[in-house]
């Protein structure tokens, strides 16, 4: 008989089953099923609200088990400042593809932290230079903390900058950051201090574009983290259009991400990207070649990221025994 049970899994429950390297191995399934043509076609649907705003995105894929999700994620970037909530919060709705039984809902925080950062490190591992060891965080929020661990458990970090317009919270991030990692980070108020930077990462909610290319040197790994949604611009047009630029998903780079401003601008078109994460990862599309070239990592996070982390977190569960199991039928 079918298990007619669905498995609730707490924030609590997928810190204790994840580690850095489950969420990396997930973000390099997701895109290289992508890139292989083993995925159920993406979704994304983008809400604006009076406080906020809301993603919902799908997909899925085909491994060993067919498996589709869906995510709903509010965006509300005045919670920690006026109620203590993270700005960040939603579900992950798991499902099994073959009969469309919902195997599982998850807290969403986590998995979204996690995979961006490591999905992130993923495409510097492809893309950066292997030697990188000074790297400029811009942003102090949850996902500038998480991508500057990634980034210490890939790279070979001797330095790290934070930018910040913020100085409190630029100081704060950079005293804990550098406590916790054994890595000097410091607090630069112009990002021009960062031009020597082999890493920059802008994981912020700006509407205005701040890294220029006059900032950025040739040889640079640039992760552009923060737009995800078509309103929300970090790197300038120019700069994008003087490198290369990697989308995690092309398509949805140009309805939403640092693409689709470049497009907008007239600075490029979609048909001028070096290539697609999963390509890169297939070898279909080179990575880096030269100590020179100047990479833009355009990732506006997909469901296939949340759909490979949440299939391994429900493994996990399943196996441990964790979280809780609720018959929706009522039938029990």
């Amino acid at each position: 008989m079918i298990n007619s049970e669905t498995l609730l899994l707490s924030r609590q429950d997928i810190v204790s089953l994840m580690t850095f390297d489950d969420y990396f191995k997930a973000a390099e399934d997701a895109f290289r099923l992508h890139a292989e043509g083993k995925t159920i076609a993406t979704g994304l649907l983008h809400a604006d609200s009076q406080e906020g705003e809301y993603h919902i995105k799908t997909g899925g894929f085909y491994l060993d088990r067919a498996f589709f999700g869906l995510k709903a994620n509010g965006g509300f970037f005045r919670n920690p400042e006026r109620n203590g909530l993270p700005a960040i919060q939603g579900i992950i709705y798991l499902s099994d593809a073959a009969t469309g039984y919902p195997l599982a809902i998850l807290d969403s925080v986590e998995i979204t932290r996690q995979r961006t950062a490591a999905t992130t490190a993923l495409a510097a591992k492809h893309l950066a230079k292997p030697e990188s060891a000074v790297i400029t965080i811009c942003g102090t929020g949850a996902q500038a903390r998480s991508h500057l661990r990634a980034f210490a458990k890939t790279f070979p970090l001797q330095q790290g900058f934070v930018f910040s317009r913020n100085a409190e919270k630029g100081r704060d991030f950079a005293a804990t950051m550098s406590a916790e990692l054994e890595l000097p980070v410091a607090l630069v108020s112009d990002l021009r201090g960062a031009t020597e930077s082999d890493i920059i990462l802008t994981c912020t909610t700006a509407r205005e574009a701040f890294l220029l290319p006059s900032m950025v040197s040739s040889g640079t790994f640039v992760g552009a983290i923060g737009a995800d949604s078509p309103q929300k611009h970090e790197i300038a047009p120019e700069l994008l259009a003087r490198s290369r630029v990697v989308p995690d998903l092309v398509q949805q780079c140009a309805e939403v991400g640092e693409l689709h401003h470049a497009i907008a601008a007239g600075a490029m078109t979609s048909d001028q990207i070096h290539g697609e994460l999963g390509e890169i990862i297939l070898k279909k599309k080179p990575g880096r070649t030269d100590v020179n070239e100047t990479f833009v990592f355009d990732s506006t996070g997909t469901a296939l990221q949340d759909v490979a982390a949440a299939a391994c977190v429900y493994e996990k569960a399943a196996s441990a025994g964790r979280g809780t199991m609720f018959d929706f039928s009522g039938d029990r």
